[in-house]
């Protein structure tokens, strides 16, 4: 099968700039690969970032935030800042009878101790209940209840 005398048969088709009439000289907006360079792309710098420029840096603000442990008041004085002055401070403590104080009484009184020896545990520090102050502001810092 051969072709008509007349019409001389091609070797190749057209390149598709020769088809679509692509100007070859005018340069290209993405990297064309070069001789020994494969077409998918590797070993080519992409191209350049067109878009929004990034972000500026805007300085963090960082702040600290202290907490203070809740104290535990018991039947010794505590060292703590006081929150009312904020001093540092050893705190003051003033006994009141509470419950442990009367359920004593009540309990002596049961057992006869009827002519003031039921009176007793309302002179002892151990059965009442403990406030703590602060020496400087006076504040009333915290409670040790007995019962």
């Amino acid at each position: 099968m051969s072709a008509p005398s007349g019409n001389p048969v091609p070797s190749a088709p057209p390149s598709y700039e020769e088809a679509v009439g692509i100007n070859v000289n005018y340069p290209h907006p993405y990297p064309v690969p070069g001789p020994g360079e494969k077409p998918d792309g590797k070993g080519m710098n992409p191209p350049p970032f067109m878009g929004q420029p990034p972000p500026a840096n805007n300085p963090i603000t960082v702040q600290t935030v202290y907490v203070q442990q809740p104290v535990l008041f018991y039947d010794r004085p505590v060292q703590m800042c006081c929150p009312s002055c904020n001093q540092v401070i050893v705190t003051r403590l003033s006994y009141d009878a509470g419950a442990l104080t009367w359920l004593s009484c009540g309990g002596l009184c049961l057992l006869g101790c009827v002519a003031g020896c039921c009176l007793i545990p309302f002179c002892i520090d151990a059965l009442k209940d403990v406030d703590h102050t602060c020496p400087k502001c006076s504040a009333l810092l915290g409670s040790y209840k007995r019962l």
